[in-house]
């Protein structure tokens, strides 16, 4: 390709940002992809928590027994299927079979949310298994039950443990979001498609969408790995 036709190419793109409303529709998919991706995550880390804990309990009793198969179903089913099957599936059966109306934005962070669950399950069911037994005994040791013993003693090491695959999920559903155009809503990746097909001319439109995910990406891993530092710091003192 000749430095003309690529100089050409660049001009389109520009052009094209002048155009009334293509800058608000960037900037729009660039926040829907953030909150996707983010809520998404809290939701998954919330609810993997939740799981974590149901795959960890004593098997002395029936119902510890059933939540533990529970947290296996669920893992099994949204860890087995594509996200973009959960988020087709959701909208387009879940929805109408239960008479609700809910704009695609909201489905796809919830989906996101529970897709991420079964992820963050597996991980903090690690962080939990990494830290020492002994103090596990020393919360029961203090009068505390199961349930407190996890949340103030077990989790809060355990979640410094796995902080950087954490980390990894959040980037990996940053990514992801590149698919919620299949149920109509507006991210990153629709945004550039649109340009793209507006001016019948992909390389350049692509090209800085590519620019911008490796910029975000980036910015995150920085600011997990600052977090990471001054919790080790925290440690040593």
């Amino acid at each position: 390709m000749s430095l003309a036709v690529l100089s050409k190419k660049f001009e389109k793109f520009w052009s094209s940002l002048s155009v009334p409303g293509i800058v608000d529709r960037i900037i729009l998919g660039l926040r829907n992809t953030f909150l996707i991706a983010l809520i998404g995550f809290v939701l998954g880390f919330v609810l993997g928590s939740i799981l974590a804990i149901f795959k960890l309990l004593p098997n002395n009793k029936r119902w510890c027994k059933f939540l533990s198969k529970v947290n296996d179903v669920y893992v099994a089913i949204f860890r087995g299927t594509p996200i973009v099957v959960q988020l087709l599936v959701a909208y387009y059966f879940l929805l109408p079979l239960l008479g609700l109306n809910a704009d695609g934005l909201v489905v796809c962070e919830v989906v996101f949310g529970l897709n991420s669950a079964a992820y963050v399950a597996e991980i903090m069911r690690g962080g939990i298994l990494s830290v020492d037994k002994g103090q596990t005994e020393a919360g029961r040791s203090m009068g505390l039950n199961y349930i407190q013993t996890m949340f103030y003693i077990v989790l809060p090491q355990a979640i410094k443990n796995i902080l950087p695959t954490l980390g990894n999920e959040l980037i990996t559903l940053v990514k992801e979001t590149s698919v919620v155009s299949f149920v109509g809503a507006i991210d990153l990746f629709t945004a550039f498609n649109y340009i793209a097909g507006r001016n019948y001319e992909y390389m350049i439109p692509y090209l800085a969408m590519a620019i911008i995910y490796i910029v975000i990406i980036v910015i995150l891993t920085i600011i997990i790995k600052i977090i990471e530092g001054r919790l080790r710091a925290s440690d040593r003192r």
